[in-house]
This record gives C-alpha cells, structure tokens and sequence, in this order.
C-alpha cells in the first residue's frame, strides 16, 4: 500500500498525529512540489524533486514498554531533529510531513546527485539512531529509508506509492536499511569506508571550511558576534554540512584531530575581528568525551591570542546524556578561565531543567522550534515568555536562533530575550564577509 493511501484512510489519526508534532501532514507535500514545478525562480536552477520516507522501528514496543507518553515523547524529539538536519545540510528548498503512525517523509528540491542525497539519508538515520532521553529512560530507535529521485513532472502520488513499496522490501530484508524506489542499486564510487577515508586527508587538504553564523543584540539590532560551523567542501560530492562532517568523522575515530582543526581556523580568524565581538564554538559529545579536552581547547585559545573572556562554548542536551558529572566538570574548568557555557538548541528535546541546575551555564540558546510560531499562536508566546522569565532568574541571558522574520525579530525584543541569530539578518558566511561585516559595524 501506497503512503498516500495510507494518509487517505487514516486522515484523522494524521489529523492528531500533526498536534504531537507539530508537522503538517502529507497534503503539504502536494502543495510545495507544486509550488516549486511553478515558481520561474526555481525552475532554472535544473534541481530535481528528491525525496526520503523514514519509518521508525520498535516504536509500539516503546509505547508498551515505556509509556505512550515516552513515545510521543520520541516522536517530537525524531521531527525536530530532522529538521535541525535539514535546515544545516540542504542548499534547497525542503519539507517535512507526517506520514502516519512512525513514519516521516522529508521532500527537497535540491541540486546534487544519487550519492549526495543517500548520503543525507544515511547521516540522518545515524542521528535518528542515537539515544533519545525520556523521563522514564534512555530510548534507541531504528529507522528504515526509502529514497527517490523523481522523474521529471512524475506525480506525488506516485512517487509515495514508489517509496512505500521501497520501504516495505527494506523492512524485509534482514539488516537493510536504506532502499532506493524500484530497487535501484545503491550509488556506487562513495561507500561510507571511503567517505572515511577521504575525510582523513580533507585537513590536509584544506577542504574544511569554517563559515560564521552573525549574532545581533536584540536591543539595538548591534553586532555582537558569530558561531562558527563547519562545513567539508568535498571534491567530488560537493558542500556536507556539520552533521553530516561530525557523523563521518565519529565513525572515523577522527572527532579529535577534526573539532581542534575547526576550533583552531576559527580562533585564528575570530583574532582578526575588531572590538569585543565574541566567538561561539559548538562543544561535540566526542569531544566531552576526551579527558583530555579542556587542556587542549585551551592550548589552542592561548596560541591564538584570541581573549577567553570573549569565548562561548555551546553545548547541546545530546552531549550532555552520557555523563553529567564529567560534563559538569569540564565546563567548570572553562568558566574559571573566563569562557562562557552556552546550552543549545534549549527546547529542542526533553528540556532536562537539572542540567541549569548541576553546570555554569552563560546563556540558553532557544531551539528555533521555540521562535517559529511566536507570531501566530499565543501558546508559543506564553511558552517563550516562561522561558525568558526562568533564565532572568538563574541569571542566564537568552540568545533566539533561527529568527527569519521581523515580526519574530519584535517578539522576541519584546519577551526579553538578549540577542538573536538567524536569515533575517545574515546566514552563515565565509571568514572573509564577516571580517568585512564586522569593520562596517564598528
């Protein structure tokens, strides 16, 4: 049975399926593709409509063994981090929909062959694969993918009822996950061994570039200062973005040498800057999993001459999972020097308030998911406004990413948070613009 099938027979558990997640369902998926078959800005850009289904395994077993509430849980925590995925990885456009039960599917329009988009597929499943905290556990899920290139002006329709049947012969197989429709054969050229292989030589090489997002304080729209991120210009498979990079460079073994070459390009680049504007660097699980860390971070910030007093290291809730205590310690040590602790994409998951309890922390960054409906749904407001009020009484000040429109800009200004990232002023940059940037403000 085909996906859109499915979604025609079970309109109304999709219906509240699209409250838990906040994803629209499948129809959306019709109306973008078409919008983007018609849009003459898009059209020559010669992209082909691209598609992926994920189902999640073992999700009914969670629900019994955990609680309904843990799966739901789950859910959220799958779509948000595709998203997150999504927006870093995909040049083009791109949309999300809620196919049904455990099952999403991701639609691109984007301009970049077999292998690239299998790559996509695979990084995602990794990430979709890695452990999901609930209040009653540690959660793992398995996903399977269909995937798909569409054929020019082929049907939506059509291209569900292929990745359906693709899903099921991959759900069939033993140790199979990823599956092209009609069982094309898998892309040949860049297995995941060679892409290992490849990211050993890529420093070397000088194919990791270091790109920075502009950070604007809220009250007087200033330039405060950037985050770095990562991205690996590959010869032959051309931009992988950060999750993408880290994910191979974590089955490589190579999470070391890489988040020091990356911590290292932006240091040297963030010296240049004038005035007091301050750098953010993103802090890996891998790289809290290194005893040695922090001596070596800070070798590196000494080296540089870049002033700890104007570095932010941002962590995320996922480093933070496997071991607390450690973390706890590590970012400790970082604000006696000076260094301030961001927690990242705050919202994104479970929200774990013991973590602003047990470390340092600076700053909350809000998970765009927070920003996104801020001007249309008062629920999101009351939400942000919370949340504001939380980090004014822990004394943490309130970075919101992901603001791409002046009215989520005016909101939050108007709720109290501190500074704010995003489209609407500027996306990630080479070193070089944002040197250029950053001497036009001051």
């Amino acid at each position: 049975m085909g996906v859109s099938q499915q979604d025609r027979t079970q309109s109304h558990s999709t219906r509240l399926e699209d409250r838990l997640t906040g994803i629209p369902g499948v129809d959306s998926v019709h109306e973008r593709i078409a919008a983007w078959r018609s849009d003459p800005a898009i059209v020559p850009r010669h992209a082909h409509v691209h598609a992926m289904l994920f189902s999640l395994r073992r999700l009914e077993a969670i629900n019994i063994a955990y609680g309904e509430a843990a799966g739901d849980g789950a859910l959220e925590e799958v779509a948000s981090r595709i998203q997150h995925f999504a927006s870093e990885e995909l040049d083009g456009p791109w949309q999300l929909a809620r196919a049904g039960g455990g099952s999403f599917l991701l639609v691109a329009n984007e301009a970049c062959s077999r292998e690239r988009w299998q790559l996509v597929a695979d990084q995602l499943a990794d990430l979709i694969s890695r452990p999901i905290a609930v209040p009653t556990g540690v959660l793992r899920l398995s996903p399977r993918v269909a995937l798909i290139r569409a054929l020019t002006d082929e049907s939506v329709d059509s291209m569900l009822d292929r990745l359906g049947h693709a899903l099921q012969e991959a759900s069939e197989q033993q140790g199979q996950r990823l599956a092209w429709a009609d069982g094309e054969v898998t892309p040949p050229g860049h297995s995941s061994a060679q892409l290992e292989a490849d990211l050993l030589g890529a420093i070397d090489r000088d194919e990791i570039e270091v790109l920075f997002q502009p950070q604007f304080n809220l009250e007087d729209d200033s330039l405060t200062g950037a985050e770095a991120l990562a991205r690996w210009n590959h010869p032959e498979l051309g931009r992988i973005g950060a999750g993408a990079l880290f994910s191979i460079a974590e089955r490589a073994d190579h999470i070391g040498p890489l988040s020091r070459h990356i911590a290292a390009k932006a240091l040297a680049a963030a010296s240049e800057w004038p005035g007091d504007l301050r750098l953010s660097i993103n802090v890996t699980p891998a790289d809290l999993a290194f005893g040695s860390y922090v001596r070596q971070m800070l070798d590196l910030i000494r080296e540089s001459g870049f002033p700890l007093r104007r570095l932010t290291l941002e962590v995320t809730e996922q480093a933070l999972i496997s071991d607390i205590a450690m973390a706890a310690d590590m970012m400790a040590e970082f604000s006696a020097q000076g260094i301030r602790i961001a927690l990242d994409d705050f919202g994104a998951g479970f929200c774990n308030f013991r973590y602003l309890k047990v470390l340092p922390m600076h700053y909350l960054k809000l998970d765009r998911s927070m920003i996104e409906g801020v001007t249309t749904d008062k629920r999101d407001v009351a939400v942000l406004r919370a949340i504001v009020a939380m980090a004014e009484a822990l004394d943490l000040k309130v970075i919101a990413e992901g603001i791409e429109e002046e009215a989520q800009r005016v909101v939050a200004k108007r709720e109290g948070c501190g500074f704010y990232q995003g489209f609407l002023r500027a996306q990630p940059m080479s070193a070089a613009l944002f040197q250029k940037l950053a001497g036009s403000e001051a």
